[in-house]
Parts: C-alpha cells; sequence; structure tokens
C-alpha cells in the first residue's frame, strides 16, 4: 500500500487500541494490541507519518533509531540485588530502567500525555547481541525487565533486505504477533503532501515530467544510486533557502541529495530552465492579466516540458497566494475569541485596557507554549502563532498611546483595528481569486481546451490548499472545466468498458 494508505491503517488501529469502555478499561486488551510493523523502502516517509499521526490523535512520541543502541542501553544494566526463597537469601541479577522504557516516563511527564507511540526505526536491522531482545520486545512489550506503559502503542520500522545487508527474518513466532503493513512508493500521494507543504515547485514540476525518477534505487559496480522522497524534500528546502540568499544550486549541490548523478544532473539542467522560463514567461503580469501576442506565440511553439513547467508556475504562484489567505483567516478564527475575552476583562472594576490586551497576549504566549511542550505544534503554526503574538502587541501598543482611554473607546480601537484586518483578508481572498481567472484567461487564449487545460484543472483538484480556497472563491470556469473534465473521463471509462466487452 502507498504511504497514505498506511498511515490511515496505522491511526485507526491507534483510535481501536485506545477506546475504553464504559468502566475505562481499554476495549481491547494491551495483550492483544499487536505491534505494528512497517516495512518499506528508506526514505519513503515512514519516520515522518510517525510525527504527523501523533500530532493529529494528540498523543505523545518517543522515536528510536535501535541500530544506534547497544543491549544495555535498550534492556538497562545489570545489578546484584538480594532476594528471600523459602527462608533462604540468594543474590539475584536485576536490570536498570530500560533507557527507552525512561524516555516513555520522561515524554509523559514532560508532556502531561499519558498514552502514546513508541516508534522503533530500523528493528530489523540491528546486532546479534540486541536481536533477542528486540524479539522480546515485539512478543512480550518489555525490554529487558520492564514493560511498556499501558496506553502507548508499539510501532516499529524497518527496511526489506534488497537495501540493507543488515536486515535479520524474523521468525513466524514473532510475525504471528505483529500488525504487519508493507509500505510502496507512491508519486502521486507524496505529490498531495508535497503540495500541502509547499514544497519547491521546480521539484514538483521536474517530478510530474519525469515520475519514475521519483524513487530509484540501482546497484552499480560503483556501489548504489539512489533518488528517495526525502532526498528530494531536502533539496526543495536547500532550494527555498539559496533563493532568498541568492545562490545558485547546480548538479554538485544537487547530486549531494539525489544521490543518482544522471537524475541530479537532469534536475539541475532541469532547473536553469525552470527559472528562465519564470522569466521568459513574465508569470507575475500573466497572472495580473497582462499577456501580449508575442507571449502565446511563444507558448504556441513550446515544448510540451516546457508547457508543463509554465503550468506549474502559474500553479505554484496562486497556491501561495491562496495559502497567505488561509493563514490570515486562521489568524482571524484564533484571535475573535480572545478579543471577546478582552471586552469581558475590560468590565473589571478600574481595568486598564493595556493591562487588559496583555493579558490577551500572556494567553496566547501561554497557549503556544501549552502545545509546543506537547510537541504538537508544526513549523506552519509556531509561525503563525508568532504573527497572532504581534498583532495583540500591536494592539497593546495602540492601546496604550491613547491616555485615559474608557473601556467603550479601548474596545472601539481594537475592533476598529480588527475589521481592518478582516478587510484586508477580504481583499486578499478577492486578489487571489483574480489571479486565477487570470490564470484561466492565459490558459484559455494559450491553450483553450486541451490537454494542458486538462492538466491545469487537474492540478487545481489534488492541491489541498487549492481545493480549500475553491471552496469558498467561486470560480465558474473551474467549475465549468471541471465538470467537463468528469464527463469526458466517465466517457473514456464508458469506452474502455465497451472495448473489453467486445474483446470477451
Amino acid at each position: 500500500m502507498n504511504i497514505k494508505r498506511a498511515k490511515q491503517e496505522i491511526k485507526d488501529a491507534i483510535e481501536a487500541y485506545l477506546l475504553r469502555d464504559e468502566r475505562g478499561d481499554y476495549v481491547i486488551p494491551p495483550v492483544r494490541q499487536r505491534p505494528i510493523l512497517l516495512l518499506g523502502a528508506p526514505g519513503i516517509g515512514k519516520t515522518q507519518i510517525m510525527e504527523q499521526i501523533a500530532r493529529e490523535c494528540r498523543i505523545g512520541l518517543v522515536a528510536y533509531t535501535i541500530t544506534h543502541h547497544t543491549r544495555q542501553s535498550a534492556i538497562g544494566l545489570p545489578f546484584i540485588t538480594h532476594k528471600e526463597f523459602g527462608g533462604r537469601e540468594y543474590a539475584v541479577t536485576e536490570y536498570t530502567m530500560s533507557e527507552i522504557v525512561a524516555s516513555v516516563y520522561g515524554k509523559m511527564e514532560k508532556t502531561g500525555l499519558k498514552e502514546g507511540i513508541l516508534f522503533i526505526d530500523e528493528i530489523n536491522c540491528v546486532s546479534e547481541t540486541l536481536a533477542p531482545a528486540m524479539l522480546q520486545f515485539l512478543q512480550c512489550k518489555t525490554f529487558g525487565n520492564q514493560a511498556i506503559p499501558q496506553g502507548w502503542i508499539i510501532v516499529a520500522a524497518g527496511n526489506p533486505p534488497e537495501y540493507n545487508k543488515s536486515v535479520r527474518d524474523f521468525d513466524v513466532v514473532t510475525m504471528d504477533r505483529v500488525k504487519k503493513i508493507e509500505v510502496e512508493p507512491d508519486y502521486a500521494v507524496w505529490k498531495e503532501y508535497a503540495r500541502e507543504q509547499n514544497l519547491h515547485p521546480a521539484v514538483i514540476a521536474y517530478l510530474d515530467a519525469h515520475p519514475g525518477r521519483f524513487y530509484q534505487m540501482e546497484t552499480t559496480v560503483d556501489g548504489k544510486r539512489f533518488a528517495t522522497p526525502r532526498g528530494w524534500e531536502d533539496l526543495s528546502e536547500l532550494l527555498d533557502v539559496y533563493e532568498k540568499l541568492g545562490k545558485t544550486a547546480d548538479w554538485e549541490v544537487a547530486v549531494q541529495y539525489i544521490q543518482h548523478p544522471r537524475t541530479a544532473r537532469d534536475f539541475a539542467n532541469y532547473l536553469e530552465l525552470y527559472k528562465k522560463y519564470q522569466a521568459d514567461y513574465q508569470i507575475d503580469r500573466i497572472l495580473e492579466g497582462k499577456v501580449d501576442e508575442l507571449l502565446l506565440k511563444k507558448t504556441a511553439h513550446a515544448s510540451f516540458d516546457e508547457r508543463l513547467s509554465v503550468i506549474s508556475l502559474l500553479l505554484a504562484k496562486c497556491a501561495e497566494a491562496f495559502r497567505q489567505a488561509e493563514e490570515q483567516d486562521w489568524l482571524i478564527q484564533e484571535l475573535f475569541p480572545r478579543l471577546q475575552n478582552f471586552k469581558a476583562l475590560l468590565r473589571e472594576d478600574g481595568a486598564d485596557p493595556g493591562d487588559c490586551m496583555e493579558r490577551i497576549r500572556e494567553d496566547i504566549w501561554q497557549g503556544q507554549e501549552k502545545k509546543q511542550q506537547a510537541e504538537l505544534l508544526t513549523r506552519r503554526e509556531k509561525r503563525l502563532y508568532g504573527q497572532l503574538l504581534s498583532l495583540a502587541e500591536d494592539y497593546g501598543r495602540q492601546l496604550r498611546q491613547k491616555e485615559a482611554l474608557t473601556p467603550e473607546q479601548a474596545l472601539a480601537l481594537v475592533r476598529t483595528a480588527f475589521d481592518s484586518f478582516q478587510d484586508a483578508r477580504e481583499e486578499r481572498v478577492q486578489a487571489s481569486g483574480q489571479m486565477l481567472e487570470h490564470a484561466f484567461d492565459f490558459m484559455e487564449a494559450a491553450f483553450g481546451d486541451s490537454q494542458e487545460m486538462v492538466i491545469f484543472v487537474t492540478e487545481l483538484n489534488t492541491s489541498p490548499v487549492c481545493v480549500r480556497f475553491l471552496r469558498e472563491y467561486e470560480c465558474g470556469r473551474y467549475y465549468q472545466y471541471n465538470q467537463r473534465l468528469l464527463v469526458n473521463q466517465a466517457h473514456r471509462q464508458l469506452r474502455s468498458r465497451i472495448e473489453e466487452l467486445k474483446g470477451e
């Protein structure tokens, strides 16, 4: 299955394992809660989905790469204690608490989350001395003589033997005690994730044209040559930062991440063309509604790969505008109830408007810190919380600049500032919608009702941020072309079925 389906399967298992009955007991007792064994090629996102699952399920996460551990750190260190049996005292070997088990308790104390995921990566690549401890861990949910706390779900990940010479096969007894999920690379699923995470459009455009290069693993006389989703994502982040720094990423940079020299060189060449297309086609002018005939003629004579790149550039600009409007919407939704609280604080006797707004800012900060400690914040949410704090600080400055404000005057000042922010958000939505309309203008003038238009509409349908924006902004041509696309697809399926029946 693909990584998206695997993620949903793990979330469903966690929901089932953590369901309690009316007495507060787990409906599926811990002894029947099978550890989940996730098997798949390296770099396809096994570790990353665990972080997403923990945030979305609002539970803790403790992650270990077990190949970095010795037997002692996994099961604890031995020590001698004395116990009495049958009236006689004996020296008995016991073990200190495993570092891994201690980390689970530490996470519970730090975050306040009593349930979570214990994720063990590369579990089938351990040393010979550690292998028995891993079998015991999967079969009995213990490290040494220390049990994993109830409410903590075990998820382990490993690579198939063709990717790692150190892989050990688990016996049938162990495999019969786990919930095995096998994962395969899937570009379509990764692309949806890439759009949501705002990965560099050149990476997505290149892989759209060459999906077979999304995941490559070859054995040559010079060793392994490979390209993985993790490599493409990390390269994408570097490209974004390089652009801010005014630096150029060439083949020698690309091959540091995409360790398949032919693919790295091809991508570096494409990246140069992509930047050239960005300048030649004047994407910003197109989205302002300014298109000249020479540009349309150039588009008409362009290669198919070049046309795909232009479509990618248009979509990337539109998606960025949609994302900014969405973020402003998040800020409004978070700020509005807090300003209602500000109104209530002003009613207190002797309330100072500036101090009241400071209490609001402190509430925002504490909410952020609580989520931060529980490790439930994404990077995007951290940035948005920073903007939310800045808005509250700005309102506080405005209140302190006015002397002797009555509660009514203070509320009016803040309401005016908030209304201005809402108006700016509405203007951004309309401006973003106009960008999409201008993109359709260009697509119609350059390509008409062609496969390029089908690609453009399909990409809008598969980009999460575009889909969310189009739920609010009504774009007639989007629905028109989308409906036509669905009808044509139904016709193709019908014709295909008729051909199949003829051949039977």
